[in-house]
């Protein structure tokens, strides 16, 4: 096997697995996902367990001895949220990457994987994006803090490998999609924002919709269960100081993504972009090929994944699904 993979996969069996961040967009479908590996899945809701708080977060791991923990837990926004919420963004995820990863090296936790993003990468970084591009660049300054704090994570893991010889790695996950998203038309990312926006014009008889930016950027897309299918891979296969980009390997601009948006939800409206809003970074495809060719790739096409999100949305939402069937 190439460098940073087992020779012989780890056995997921019998081990317990802290799932952090459980009711995120990542965090259920890695639980999803990890109802297939016959293992003893932990969770904690946020508001039983504030993994901002050093002192309560080592008090429980070290009660639950989580044999794994998967790091999904994070403050997350769009550009808006990011831009205007700086501080907190910072802070949050600093003290979350740091409470969780310091309580795993003193409780002996066995393997962790902590979730990086795709905007840790400078904002100029040659495409697709490696993993050696890391803190080659200046940052996207509308998500600063928060790709700040994710680098601080990514250098924890690091640092606790190399001086206590931990198994704690870091995965770089492109942008994320699916079940369990928030939606909100200001706050969230882009795919749920649209979808949401898409949505009310349609159920409130609206011929068209604003989209932030000129539609021109280019960004990549996974299905959040193709992203816990790759942890559940890099759990069981990969072992490395060296992070770890997992991406779907082709991208779409957002006018195209926004068109696909709305055909899934089944707005048939005008798309008005809006020029005079933030575009950030023209383009963000990273190169997966390391995980590639280990022998993961994605299953699930953006056109398929949109369908099956906006199922959900309606599903969670069975007022508003009535009112629209």
């Amino acid at each position: 096997m190439a460098e940073g993979w087992l020779d012989a996969p780890l056995i997921l069996k019998d081990k317990r697995i802290w799932v952090a961040g459980h009711t995120g967009l990542v965090g259920s479908a890695v639980v999803r996902r990890l109802q297939d590996e016959d293992c003893e899945i932990l969770t904690i809701g946020h508001d039983q367990l504030d993994l901002r708080n050093q002192k309560e977060t080592l008090k429980w791991v070290h009660s639950h001895k989580p044999d794994m923990v998967v790091l999904a837990a994070a403050r997350v926004g769009g550009i808006l949220a990011n831009d205007r919420n700086p501080a907190e963004f910072l802070y949050d995820n600093l003290m979350i990457a740091t409470n969780v990863i310091h309580a795993a090296h003193l409780c002996e936790v066995e393997k962790l994987l902590f979730l990086g993003s795709s905007c840790i990468y400078p904002k100029a970084a040659p495409q697709p994006i490696e993993e050696s591009a890391l803190l080659s660049g200046p940052l996207e300054p509308t998500n600063e803090a928060y790709a700040v704090a994710k680098i601080a994570g990514v250098k924890l893991c690091q640092s606790y490998r190399k001086q206590y010889g931990r198994d704690f790695n870091a995965v770089m996950p492109c942008n994320l999609y699916g079940p369990g998203d928030l939606f909100d038309e200001t706050t969230s990312h882009v795919i749920p924002a649209l979808m949401l926006k898409c949505h009310l014009a349609k159920t409130q008889g609206e011929n068209a919709i604003d989209v932030w930016g000129s539609g021109n950027p280019l960004r990549e897309f996974m299905y959040a269960d193709d992203l816990a299918d790759a942890l559940v891979f890099t759990l069981r296969h990969y072992s490395s100081g060296e992070i770890l980009n997992i991406g779907a390997g082709e991208d779409v601009s957002i006018s195209d993504l926004a068109a696909q948006v709305a055909e899934a939800v089944g707005f048939e409206g005008e798309l008005r972009f809006d020029a005079s809003r933030p575009d950030g970074v023209f383009r963000k495809l990273m190169n997966s090929e390391r995980i590639h060719q280990a022998g993961w790739a994605p299953q699930t096409a953006l056109r398929d994944g949109l369908a099956q999100t906006y199922a959900w949305f309606l599903d969670q939402n069975s007022s508003i699904s009535k009112a629209t069937s």
